[in-house]
């Protein structure tokens, strides 16, 4: 009964270990190897040049791919696919904000290339961060058109740029682009993106003209296509969601894989009257945003090979002949910030995935950010937030190091005990209880308050790894990027150094075995901090050291002096 609060503890953290390999075996293209699962077959134009696949996604096709009709409900129409050729004559139109630099595409007037003013990349950091591109390495467009009757203007059809300004003037707020498309199918469109000082939220109105003799009730659809390449530069010891994501009202925010999408097998509201689709990955996100009491009609579908699309789909009323109706939509394409996503549509702010622990994570940003409002400096404000949580669970921990002070004091007459009655276990097991009972020890009383922080400290870990605010943010002297690895790997080194310390601070197991992997297991746990975001090891080396002192004065106010108790390896 003595071992039970540290065998609970080392079995949670083996468990994590190995559920971490697995997460590293899948993310890198292998099966796992504790706990296996089917997976579906890659892809097989994920190791083919994606130049193609850009080409592909801005053609239509007569010969709609089967994964459309399954997404879009009856009666929705359909989205144009993919044929082997480019429309000709498209040329690229460029206009800049003070915080975007986009490049459209006459094509349909598709967003295809979206470089963020205010990031920078972090793997050439002379340049700006580019979220959308069409290029020979990458595929991230925002395609809109129109369906519900034949020959429409849609992503592929050859526009006009209407000649105005391309870059937002001093003293300007807003910014005006427009497309106007040719004739077809009876219709012209007019399509125009606002751009506005400081957002990232980008309006864009389809006006529909009826240019024929017959009433038209077209269809808009607005898609985001992606093709489904990890992010370069992804680490292999910590995995984010890359992919689609739906939210409604009703079913919430609910992620797409694109294994789900390539086996048909994607689940997620296919209708709704609110909400938005987005593409989500680490850092950044793009979402269409329509307004609500709108009904849509939801589609995550395969364009093509290693080639993924996600939108939506609104009716039109009829338009007359001569007449004209107006649609209104808006697309995000930026980093996830929490505050200005929360200002932007209902539940956008989900697209910073927190998981199951949002509850908890969502406060702890609050908190933080309210630091560094004070502070100014992300990396202090970490420092800062890790000592009000030590601070809010102080007798918590008191009551879990007490517990352990007095295991450490009675630590030498139990080891005695085992020694004298190894050989009959029944009569040692009565003899520790009853001596239990007079000391009055709760073996379970160090487990039980560090179990119950165990979901605060994930959450802000989580906290930690998905808010852009540390990407490039940096602390003090050598880091100069809170979101990367220590390039001089002193913080992984400090935090080793705190664990062993806290570990040799600790009880010694009596079972030899179990004071072997008492050392073995925080070595290897601290070998994958040396890869971790530089915050998150901040915050784990700030957790430990203040618990280290902690329980040192508590140790030393109990009469129980710390003791350093080192491994014996034979």
């Amino acid at each position: 009964m003595n071992d039970i609060r540290r065998t609970i503890l080392w079995v949670i953290l083996g468990f994590s270990l190995v559920m971490l390999w697995d997460k590293w075996q899948i993310h890198n293209g292998r099966q796992a190897t504790f706990f296996p699962t089917p997976t579906a077959t890659a892809p097989a134009a994920a190791s083919s040049a994606p130049g193609s696949a850009a080409a592909a996604a801005s053609a239509p096709d007569s010969a709609v791919p089967t994964a459309v009709t399954a997404a879009a409900p009856a009666g929705a129409g359909q989205v144009p696919g993919t044929p082997a050729a480019p429309a000709p004559a498209r040329e690229r139109v460029e206009v800049s904000t003070d915080v975007l630099k986009l490049s459209f595409d006459t094509a349909g007037g598709s967003l295809v290339r979206a470089e963020l003013l205010k990031n920078i990349d972090l793997h050439d950091p002379s340049r700006h961060f580019v979220l959308l591109d069409e290029s020979p390495e990458r595929v991230y467009l925002a395609q809109t058109g129109l369906i519900g009757a034949p020959g429409l203007p849609n992503h592929t059809t050859v526009m006009t740029a209407v000649p105005g300004p391309r870059q937002l003037a001093d003293g300007s707020n807003t910014l005006e682009v427009r497309f106007e498309s040719p004739e077809s199918g009876g219709v012209k469109l007019v399509k125009t993106y606002t751009l506005t000082r400081g957002s990232y939220a980008i309006g864009v109105k389809h006006e529909v003209v009826n240019t024929g003799t017959a009433p038209v009730t077209p269809q808009v659809y607005l898609q985001l296509v992606r093709d489904g390449n990890k992010l370069p530069g992804e680490s292999s010891f910590y995995s984010t969601f890359t992919g689609p994501a739906v939210y409604t009202e009703a079913k919430k925010y609910q992620k797409v894989e694109f294994k789900d999408i390539e086996k048909n097998d994607a689940k997620f509201e296919t209708k709704s009257a609110n909400g938005y689709v987005a593409m989500v990955q680490h850092y950044f996100a793009s979402a269409w945003l329509l307004g609500d009491g709108i009904e849509r009609d939801i589609f995550a579908r395969k364009v093509s090979n290693n080639l993924y699309a996600v939108g939506m789909i609104s009716t039109l009323p009829a338009v007359a002949p001569g007449a004209s109706q107006v649609a209104e939509s808006r697309l995000f394409v930026g980093p996830q910030e929490e505050k200005m996503l929360e200002s932007l549509t209902p539940g956008l702010e989900l697209v910073k995935d927190y998981g199951w622990l949002t509850i908890l994570a969502k406060p702890l940003y609050w908190l933080l950010d309210k630091l560094h409002s004070v502070l100014q400096n992300w990396g202090w404000s970490i420092v800062a937030l890790v000592f009000l949580l030590k601070l809010a669970f102080y007798w918590l921990n008191a009551k879990a190091y007490a517990s352990m002070a007095k295991m450490k004091a009675v630590n030498p007459r139990i080891q005695e005990m085992r020694e004298r009655l190894k050989d009959k276990p029944q009569e040692m097991q009565q003899a520790m209880m009853k001596m239990y009972k007079e000391e009055k020890i709760n073996p379970l009383g160090g487990c039980l308050p560090i179990m119950i922080q165990i979901p605060v400290f994930i959450a802000l870990y989580w906290v930690l790894l998905s808010s852009v605010e540390m990407r490039g943010a940096p602390w003090i002297g050598w880091i100069k990027d809170l979101s990367a690895p220590d390039p001089w790997f002193l913080l992984p080194v400090i935090m080793t150094l705190t664990t062993l310390l806290q570990t040799a601070l600790n009880p010694a197991p009596p079972d030899p075995m179990q004071a072997k992997l008492m050392w073995f297991m925080p070595l290897a746990f601290s070998v994958m901090f040396f890869f971790f975001p530089s915050g998150l090891v901040l915050y784990w080396i700030t957790n430990n050291i203040l618990s280290i002192v902690q329980q040192w004065v508590i140790n030393t106010r109990m009469g129980v002096p710390p003791q350093f108790n080192l491994p014996k390896f034979k």
